[in-house]
């Protein structure tokens, strides 16, 4: 883990695929901002919940002009099956060499049953049009978070 940025700091310029052809840069949002979520793995209970809560309020982040951005370290590939078996609406980049993760301090140590392992701390940031991050949210537990996140939105961009 090379850093934790935070609400007020420049967010890493990193750029990683959401396919073949395209790419996002996380540090520069096309539109007012957008949400970065990191989350642990493509098809497991609690990153299919938050991926499904994210698509379903999709449309209000995008009449804010925010577009929304799941991030884990799953292939293209497990995405497009991911976005296809669970009718995602968001856009799902792959961060198979965790360059993104370590950039914005979500690859860290876990223990899971005494066993320690490297994984995604299931994080969110608000990138702003500037490439500031205007809010954060570390160890999100998922029941309610996609809601908070759209709150805080608007209560950042004014609307």
């Amino acid at each position: 883990m090379t850093n934790r940025p935070e609400k007020g700091d420049k967010a890493p310029n990193v750029t990683i695929p959401v396919s073949d052809e395209e790419s996002v840069n996380l540090g520069a949002p096309s539109g007012e901002a957008h949400v970065v979520y990191f989350y642990p793995r493509d098809n497991t209970p609690g990153c299919t919940t938050e991926s499904i809560d994210f698509s379903e309020r999709l449309a209000e982040f995008q009449a804010l002009g925010v577009q929304i951005v799941g991030v884990s370290k799953d292939s293209l590939k497990s995405h497009t099956n991911f976005k296809t078996k669970k009718d995602l609406k968001v856009i799902l980049a792959s961060d198979e060499h965790t360059d993104a993760s370590e950039q914005f301090g979500v690859w860290v140590e876990k223990n899971m049953y005494g066993k320690k392992y490297m994984g995604i701390e299931r994080s969110t940031f608000l990138v702003l049009a500037d490439g500031s991050i205007g809010a954060s949210w570390r160890q999100v537990k998922v029941k309610g978070h996609a809601e908070a996140v759209l709150e805080t939105t608007r209560e950042i961009l004014g609307t």
